[in-house]
C-alpha cells in the first residue's frame, strides 16, 4: 500500500533540448497542485539530451502519477523519481557579505572556516563566500552569518543530482531504443 505522508523527492527527467518542454513539465506539477521546490535544468552528459532535476514534497502516489504524465510529453526521453538515499546530491550557495563588519568580527570568519565553505570575493564594501554542500548545511551557515547582521544577499542553486546505482538508466533506455531500432531496420 502507498503511503499517504510526503517525503522531498527528487525528479530527473532526461530530454531534448526543445524551447518549451520547461512550461509542459512544470505544468503537470502545477495540474496536480505539487509546489516544486527546486529546479534545476542543465546540459548532461550525453549530447543533444537535457536533464532536469526537480524537488517536491510528494505521496508515493502523487509522485508516480507526476513522472508518468511527464514521460507522455512526446520530447522526454526518461523519467525518474528517487528519495534522498537513492541519490547522492549537492547544492551551492552564494552569500554577500558587509566586509567592514565582517573583518570587524573574527567569529563570523571562523564560522566561514567551520562551514568548509570559502572567500572568493573581497572588496571594500563586500565579500562573497561560496558554500557547496547540502540544503541543511547551506541553511545553518545562513543563519549563523544572519545572526551578525553582515548579510547583505544570499542565492542557492537548485539541488544537482545523480542516483546513487551502479548504472544510469537513461544509458540502459537508449542502448534499449536503439538496438529495437536496429531490429526493426533490419526487418524492412
Amino acid at each position: 500500500m502507498l503511503s499517504m505522508e510526503k517525503t522531498l523527492y527528487t525528479i530527473i527527467v532526461h530530454s531534448e533540448n526543445i524551447a518549451g518542454l520547461l512550461n509542459q513539465v512544470t505544468a503537470v506539477f502545477t495540474r496536480r497542485q505539487i509546489n516544486i521546490e527546486s529546479l534545476n535544468v542543465s546540459a548532461s552528459s550525453i549530447k543533444g539530451i537535457h536533464k532536469y532535476t526537480i524537488t517536491a514534497w510528494a505521496t508515493q502516489s502523487d509522485v508516480e502519477k507526476v513522472v508518468k504524465q511527464i514521460e507522455r510529453k512526446v520530447d522526454v526521453l526518461q523519467a525518474n523519481y528517487f528519495t534522498d538515499d537513492q541519490i547522492y546530491q549537492h547544492e551551492i550557495a552564494l552569500y554577500k557579505l558587509a566586509t567592514p563588519i565582517f573583518q570587524a568580527n573574527p567569529t563570523a570568519s571562523k564560522i566561514i572556516r567551520r562551514h568548509m565553505a570559502r572567500v572568493v570575493e573581497v572588496n571594500p564594501t563586500f565579500c562573497i563566500v561560496e558554500k557547496n554542500g547540502m540544503s541543511e548545511e547551506i541553511t545553518s551557515l545562513y543563519e549563523e552569518l544572519q545572526q551578525f547582521g553582515i548579510v547583505l544577499q544570499f542565492v542557492r542553486s537548485g539541488r544537482v543530482a545523480i542516483s546513487t546505482s551502479c548504472f544510469e538508466r537513461l544509458n540502459e533506455y537508449l542502448a534499449m531504443r536503439e538496438e529495437k531500432y536496429n531490429k526493426e531496420k533490419e526487418m524492412k
